[in-house]
């Protein structure tokens, strides 16, 4: 389980992108964050893993308050959430093996790992993960040789590296077209079903409903909705997008 109580954060320049947000996320949750762009999605899931280090409250994660974690505590924390980001966060000069095998450097501390020596089986790890995103073939290519939902599933499969309990997936399919946006979505639906629970923020409603079991609303670093895809209608709607949103968003 994890416990979000009474996050807070204030950057340095005074901006409030988080007040006093609470929530829980059951184990196997797949648990949406929808909101505008600068409502607080990003801060929130870089807090979880603390990325980012929150100005008040507490994170708890299985009875462990990763808050509260030293420098030693947050790295063996942190081998068990995935991160998935917006932009990929790909070395685009590099293979897409290496890549996904970066996902492993929390596991290996070793000269070797850092200089591109792996073993037989973290290889094989890869490979495998690699397989079950659909790009095995592309193992050797470099990473900025792939379209943008190739790009995608390189950083999903290198999140799954670390066989993660919980994935933080931030915007993860803002750069891509619908078609796409489904395919990369369906693999984390696919973990989710796997026992890995999931916390994803999107922009729009229509794939929150498709894919969420759980949804949470943020608004100007406030929590304005948490229930099920189903419960928000066109009132609610607004009242999460603003008056200006159209309503074919809603669909």
């Amino acid at each position: 389980m994890l416990e979000i109580q009474h996050l807070t954060k204030v950057y340095e320049d005074g901006t409030v992108a988080l007040e006093d947000v609470s929530f829980t996320v059951e184990d196997g949750e797949f648990l949406i964050l929808i909101g505008l762009s600068g409502s607080g999605k990003s801060t929130l899931l870089r807090c979880i893993n603390r990325l980012i280090d929150p100005t008040e409250g507490r994170i708890i994660w299985n009875g462990i308050d990763i808050t509260a974690a030293s420098t030693s505590e947050l790295r063996e924390i942190r081998k068990h959430i995935g991160m998935i980001f917006q932009q990929f966060n790909l070395v685009k000069r590099s293979s897409v093996l290496a890549n996904v095998l970066s996902g492993r450097l929390g596991y290996y501390r070793s000269w070797g790992s850092l200089v591109g020596w792996w073993p037989k089986k973290e290889k094989e790890r890869a490979f495998h993960n690699l397989q079950r995103v659909g790009i095995a073939d592309k193992a050797w290519n470099r990473a900025d040789a792939l379209s943008g939902g190739q790009q995608q599933r390189v950083g999903i499969a290198r999140a799954m590296m670390q066989e993660p309990k919980l994935m933080l997936a931030d915007e993860p399919v803002s750069s891509l077209d619908p078609a796409t946006s489904h395919s990369v979505l369906k693999y984390l639906k696919q973990l989710n079903q796997e026992g890995i629970t999931v916390l994803c923020s999107l922009h729009f409603l229509s794939l929150a409903r498709e894919y969420g079991s759980h949804i949470i609303a943020l608004k100007d670093g406030h929590l304005v909705f948490e229930g099920e895809p189903r419960d928000i209608d066109r009132k609610r709607f607004k009242e999460i997008y603003g008056e200006e949103a159209t309503e074919v968003e809603i669909e």
